[in-house]
């Protein structure tokens, strides 16, 4: 559980769309290729999410994007998913050779997923609830 913001600065914090199953499925896909457990997830609509959020000047009703908190700086889109592709093991690290790509190209790819993501996927009543093993990684 989240106690103080010492876990801020220690870990990587993705805050994602906690209804949305695609963003479900991307923290657990995460979870397992992530063996160092450097990143630390809440969802967008927790409090903590929405305490974050408001520290780097973003709008706490965004929920259209995943954000990447790393080093004190937010990252947003095609930027925060490279960045997470990099902290994982190995092949995922290859992926952050699409940072190359300028980001207004690669956050128009985002956007049409994002907007499309709850008709794709779809989305859940209420935030997904970790389980006892994958707890201690969640802020909420």
């Amino acid at each position: 559980m989240y106690n103080s913001r010492q876990t801020d600065i220690q870990h990587t914090i993705l805050l994602f769309d906690g209804v949305c199953n695609l963003c479900n499925q991307a923290v657990l896909f995460i979870i397992p290729r992530d063996p160092k457990e450097t990143i630390r997830f809440a969802s967008l609509q927790s409090d903590t999410g929405q305490r974050l959020l408001g520290q780097h000047g973003l709008s706490a009703d965004r929920l259209d994007t995943m954000v990447l908190i790393d080093r004190e700086k937010a990252y947003t889109k095609s930027s925060a998913a490279l960045r997470i592709a990099r902290k994982l093991h190995w092949p995922w690290p290859l992926f952050y050779l699409f940072i190359l790509i300028p980001r207004p190209l690669r956050d128009t790819v985002y956007d049409w997923i994002a907007s499309n993501r709850y008709r794709w996927f779809g989305k859940k009543e209420q935030c997904m609830l970790p389980t006892p093993q994958t707890r201690r990684r969640f802020l909420e």
